[in-house]
Parts: C-alpha cells; sequence; structure tokens
C-alpha cells in the first residue's frame, strides 16, 4: 500500500520559503487609520455607543389570558392526579400555583396587579382541581360518569366538597396562591 503524497508546489518567492503567510501585507503602523475608516479613531472615544435596554414588559391583558389558560390546565391536571391517586397532594398545589405565576409573570412583565390576579386564579385552579379530584373518586365509586357527577350534580359536588374540607384543604390553597404569587414576581424579572 502506499500512502498518497500532495501534488508538488510550484515554488513559492517571499522571505521564508513554505509559511503560507509571508505574503500578506505588513500591518498597519500605531496611530494610523484601519483599512476602510477615514479617519484614526480619537483618544478617549468610545468605539460604539451602547446597546439600548431591552424594553419593559407590561401587558395586564395577554398576562392574565396566559395565567387563566394556564389556570385551567393545571386544574385539570391536579385533579386527575387527586382522582387517580385519591389523595391531596401538597406539592401539587405548589406546582398549580407555580405554573400559573410563570405564565403571568413571562406574558405580562413586571405589572404590579399580575402577582395577585395569579395568586386569586390559582386559587381557583386548586378549588376546581380538587373539585376535578372529588369528581373522579364519586364517578368511580358510584360507577356513574364523570360528566353526570361534575356538570349535573355540581351543586352537590360543592357540598361533598364544603362537608369534606379540612384545615389540609385550606393549607394547599393557600399554598398555591403563595406560589403563584411568587412565581409571578421571579417570571418578570
Amino acid at each position: 500500500m502506499s500512502q498518497s503524497a500532495p501534488p508538488p508546489q510550484p515554488p513559492q518567492s517571499g522571505p521564508v520559503a513554505g509559511n503560507p503567510y509571508a505574503q500578506q501585507a505588513p500591518a498597519p503602523a500605531p496611530g494610523t487609520p484601519y483599512p476602510g475608516t477615514p479617519y484614526p479613531p480619537q483618544p478617549g472615544a468610545f468605539a460604539a455607543p451602547p446597546a439600548p435596554p431591552a424594553p419593559v414588559r407590561n401587558n395586564l391583558v395577554l398576562g392574565l389570558v396566559a395565567a387563566l389558560a394556564a389556570a385551567v390546565a393545571a386544574a385539570a391536571l391536579y385533579g386527575v392526579i387527586a382522582g387517580a391517586t385519591k389523595h391531596e397532594i401538597g406539592y401539587a398545589a405548589v406546582g398549580v400555583g407555580f405554573v400559573v405565576g410563570v405564565a403571568a409573570g413571562k406574558a405580562g412583565g413586571r405589572n404590579p396587579a399580575l402577582p395577585v390576579i395569579s395568586a386569586v386564579l390559582a386559587l381557583g385552579a386548586v378549588y376546581l382541581g380538587q373539585l376535578v379530584g372529588d369528581a373522579m373518586i364519586i364517578a368511580d365509586h358510584f360507577g356513574v360518569s364523570f360528566n353526570e357527577v361534575f356538570f349535573k350534580n355540581f351543586g352537590d359536588l360543592q357540598e361533598v366538597w364544603k362537608k369534606d374540607a379540612d384545615v389540609k384543604t385550606f393549607l394547599f390553597l393557600a399554598i398555591g396562591a403563595a406560589a403563584a404569587f411568587s412565581g409571578s414576581r421571579k417570571a418578570s424579572r
């Protein structure tokens, strides 16, 4: 086997044989203008103006819509988790609140009303999730459909929730609201 060899090169002229950079033009002397600029840089001058600051996001309506969409989705997921496990899970309430708060903060920016709005929406989302979970448990226990329990007997479902509510239930509501408030403030930075 033979190794391939590069083709023969024509002889190069220049001060150093074999150096491909030997034929470049020399660098300009210090203090001379750069190629393409008419004047040398002035002493103490900045090279370019600073970039403008990023625009401040402050869109209340967009933040409200994003928080509402996140609240509905998170409530459904929280309800499915509570219904499948037949237990209320505190970390899930934190997740619901945080998702609602982050959605409001990222979409709406630094509007001071958004943390409060996201906390209220998180309260509603955790409550709705608990109702969905209760409806799933009741539907499974009595062998009826979820739609019949949740939509046709919603008043009765709320009465069951009121009777089952304890300190832990209200603690999860408060945790979800607090997570939404802090998540919204942190996401808007």
